[in-house]
């Protein structure tokens, strides 16, 4: 440290009034202690270097404190002895130092599961072992929570004036409060670059599971379609898709091609349901290939995945549908999901689309009714998840079935696109639940409208 950067840190503020008022000791730039507290304050500020800090505090122990040995056992972030990281500050004033308590910590088998509550009984044998020294422990904390010891050796032949005593521990009080400081430092840049390791590693999923959401709307004969996901965290347990049912269908003939649409929701949110997401939609496209009925295909689906589900703890809810645009008939079944809404365009009002059907994940033998509708010109259904009408607003109202039903009921009498329908559905949400609310759910919603 230059002397320019000493003269800046001695003439902080904050240290002229701790050594004014608190340590009542002369501002004089030889005094150790001065040099101690500029230092320790420089150093704090820059160190990453956790071995390099401790090697520091030793040697500002043995810088300060002539006449004792000093030892320091710091705790690592999982409450362990840091074995590896204990240091000696070893003074050679009136301490003879020939090797003996470095060479018993040397050799001490610090248990892993070592507790702070046995300090106390330590530092007995501490004194059972070393009788001619003076012998004290101090706890190393911060923030409430234990950090690490410090012990100090000093000859118990030295006879300190009141004066001295009282210096020699507001000294030592300081300094083992700065390596409480830079202990929890420590561990919080840790905590720090896990963290940001996690938040990268989700932010990867997240882009992996979006590109699995389609990325478009597949055209289908005779329909206008449009589907969003809203994730309430980066990674989300929301899910549809667009399933042709068969793959070798000739484009100058799109009326044969034959389609699945489901939508379905992860219980939960987040990492879980979105890795449980994914296995649902890689087990789906398989069981959709066979063309079996939609009760048939969540029945199977449900024996593929339940061992997968209940390991987790969780269960799906999914909506099943396939449509034929050469009939015009939309076959679904339902397992326990919010029911999707078909507009009528010929009779101004909307249905229910749900047939009984237990969830995928919890009943080994659950069994599934596949339904039927006749579709007609300008019909449109409302596919959604549960995060669209569970979405409160700052009074704790939830948006419920009903709301959703009458604003989709009154976009579909303005003779809307689907895409305009979704983007305004959205909108209205957005003004419920008021500005900058975040979601507390995943809100995914699917418009299918017939031209």
């Amino acid at each position: 440290m230059s002397k320019n950067q000493k003269q800046k840190l001695l003439s902080n503020d904050i240290i002229q009034e701790f050594l004014e008022k608190d340590y009542k000791l002369p501002l004089d730039e030889n005094d150790k202690f001065i040099e101690t507290v500029s230092s320790l304050s420089y150093y704090l500020k820059s160190f990453s270097n956790i071995k390099r800090f401790l090697d520091y505090i030793s040697l500002i122990l043995k810088h300060t404190f002539t006449q004792q040995l000093s030892l320091v056992i710091p705790i690592n972030e999982k409450g362990e002895i840091w074995k590896e990281n204990i240091k000696f500050a070893g003074a050679t004033k009136n301490l003879k130092m020939d090797g003996a308590i470095k060479c018993y910590f040397n050799n001490f088998d610090f248990s892993k599961n070592f507790k702070l509550k046995e300090g106390t009984s330590f530092e007995k044998v501490l004194n059972n072992k070393f009788k001619k020294y003076v012998i004290k422990s101090y706890k190393v904390i911060s923030r409430g929570k234990c950090r690490g010891f410090v012990y100090t050796f000093r000859n118990d032949s030295l006879n300190d004036s009141l004066n001295d005593s009282l210096k020699y521990e507001r000294n030592l009080n300081f300094i083992i409060s700065c390596l409480a400081i830079g202990l929890e430092n420590y561990s919080l840049i840790k905590t720090k670059k896990k963290n940001e390791n996690v938040a990268r590693e989700i932010s990867i999923g997240a882009e992996i599971q979006s590109q699995l959401l389609p990325d478009f709307c597949p055209i289908i004969f005779g329909v206008d379609l449009a589907a969003h996901c809203r994730p309430a965290l980066q990674l989300g347990g929301d899910y549809y898709d667009f399933m042709s049912l068969k793959t070798n269908i000739s484009k100058k003939r799109p009326e044969k091609a034959r389609w699945a649409l489901v939508i379905g929701d992860v219980m939960g949110k987040g990492l879980p349901a979105g890795l449980l997401m994914t296995m649902l939609r890689g087990m789906l496209r398989a069981e959709v290939l066979t063309g079996l009925p939609p009760d048939r295909i969540l029945h199977d689906l449900n024996q593929l995945a339940i061992y997968d589900l209940d390991q987790s703890h969780r269960f799906i809810t999914l909506f099943y549908s396939d449509y034929d645009p050469r009939t015009k008939k939309l076959r679904y079944a339902n397992a326990a999901h919010n029911p999707p809404l078909l507009w009528k365009s010929s009779e101004q009002k909307i249905i229910k689309l749900d047939s009984e059907g237990f969830v995928l994940g919890l009943q080994n033998d659950a069994e599934y009714q596949c339904g039927q509708i006749q579709l007609r010109k300008k019909d449109a259904i409302l596919y959604y998840t549960d995060g669209v009408t569970e979405t409160s607003n700052a009074l704790g109202e939830r948006f419920d079935e009903e709301r959703l039903i009458k604003s989709f009921s009154k976009l579909c009498q303005q003779s809307l696109k689907s895409k305009d329908i979704l983007n305004r559905i959205y909108k209205i949400l957005d003004e419920f639940t008021g500005k900058n609310r975040q979601l507390e759910d995943d809100a995914s919603i699917v418009v299918f409208q017939l031209d």
